[in-house]
């Protein structure tokens, strides 16, 4: 399939502002895809990208008293620093950091899903975080024992 970049964004349930715009965000989405997706109607199953960490991944303590979702681009995102400078060490910004996300939100209906993406645009990286791993592993590990 097309390549995508991909990030899964957690959120504390106690952070009420961000979890209220990501609510927000969704329900404008819902109601443009009413009419240009959902047939003028938004269906009662409606798949939302925001989920909740406790119920879905009780097993991973990453998610424990989060909410996350998922987002994506087929174009690479913008990753910065609190200066907007680009961060362009891929371990730099690496999957356990806290940071921000521009994201936008958008309808779809794909062979009888119908639900709310979360569309990634950029991210800028706040402070260091611990590594929650998921990072994939070097190419000398992957192809180290190849050697001729």
């Amino acid at each position: 399939g097309t390549k995508k970049y991909s990030v899964a964004i957690l959120i504390p349930k106690k952070d009420k502002k961000t979890l209220g715009a990501i609510t927000a965000a969704i329900a404008a989405a819902a109601e443009e895809g009413k009419t240009s997706k959902f047939g003028g109607k938004i269906p009662p199953t409606l798949k939302k990208p925001l989920r909740d960490g406790d119920e879905e991944k009780p097993d991973d303590e990453n998610y424990a008293g989060m909410m996350f979702l998922n987002a994506s681009s087929v174009r690479r995102p913008g990753v910065v620093d609190q200066e907007l400078n680009d961060i362009m060490d891929k371990d730099e910004f690496y999957s356990g950091c806290w940071g921000k996300a521009s994201l936008n939100f958008y309808a779809f209906s794909v062979s009888g899903n119908k639900g709310i993406a979360a569309g990634l645009n950029n991210v800028m990286k706040l402070e260091e975080g611990d590594n929650l791993g998921g990072g994939g592993s070097s190419a000398a590990a992957d192809f180290g024992d190849d050697l001729i």
